[in-house]
């Protein structure tokens, strides 16, 4: 399965394409819809199960539709999301994507759709759907089968209003790089020349498997993923723009954290 998204700057234009989506046929199992905030509606008659994320407020909780819930019905998800806040989402894939998020989704989803659901996810664009919803946008992931069905999709959502999660991601970088730039400047260095690099090791910390590691915790798998890019650019220095940024990337997340549970 390949992940299409489209980022939305209202909650009715998701809908809307949610509803577009689901009219093509496509199973529930393929369609996940992320909006920020949980509301009364979001959680009216449906059961709640109580979970607690270590070093978090109490979650909201994992809400099951029906007792289909699990075998081919929506599934409601609502929880605290480390650095965002209260998210509700909707579609199987969503507890998936927010357990892999850090956001504790309860025990009722359980192995279930641990295993069924991880094929696709797409966890190297989490923190880009994460910034998305504290901007009070809305996030709507489509599986395709295959390249050809997800260019329809991209265009689908292009339609409905969406911007593309490519777009979103360069916009997120825009808004830190001039803080970036005066950070890296203190070390004698010059972003401009390494931002490539920099930036890489910044998105690195700020993926679900490694977030909130200290760099020597993840130092085999960044110094594979250094080794890759040396023999892509032969002669560049990437090591030490890799690890600043690495660096900078985890202390970007801890911060988003705590200025959440402050809040």
């Amino acid at each position: 399965m390949k992940s299409v998204t489209g980022v939305f700057r209202s909650g009715s234009e998701a809908q809307d394409a949610l509803v577009e989506m689901r009219s093509l046929g496509l199973p529930e199992d393929r369609l996940t819809l992320l909006t920020p905030g949980a509301t009364g509606t979001d959680l009216r008659s449906v059961p709640v199960v109580a979970a607690e994320q270590p070093g978090m407020a109490k979650a909201m909780g994992a809400l099951v539709g029906g007792a289909a819930g699990l075998s081919g019905g929506t599934l409601v998800v609502a929880a605290l999301l480390p650095g965002v806040g209260p998210i509700t989402a909707i579609g199987l894939l969503g507890g998936a994507l927010l357990g892999a998020a850090g956001a504790s989704v309860g025990a009722v989803a359980g192995g279930k759709l641990e295993n069924a659901m991880t094929e696709g996810l797409p966890e190297d664009e989490l923190f880009v759907y994460e910034d998305a919803l504290r901007q009070g946008r809305s996030v709507l992931i489509v599986l395709a089968e295959d390249e050809a069905e997800a260019s329809t999709f991209r265009e689908l959502l292009k339609t409905q209003g969406a911007e593309s999660v490519d777009a979103a991601r360069e916009q997120w970088w825009i808004g830190l790089r001039g803080a970036e730039h005066e950070h890296y400047s203190k070390f004698g260095r010059n972003l401009t020349e390494d931002e490539k690099f920099y930036r890489l090791g910044f998105e690195s910390a700020l993926h679900a498997r490694t977030r909130c590691k200290e760099y020597d915790q993840v130092m085999a798998e960044m110094t594979a993923e250094i080794e890759e890019l040396e023999r892509q650019y032969p002669g560049a220095e990437i090591a030490e723009p890799f690890r600043r940024g690495y660096e900078r990337g985890r202390d970007y997340y801890q911060r988003l954290c705590s200025e959440s549970e402050a809040a």
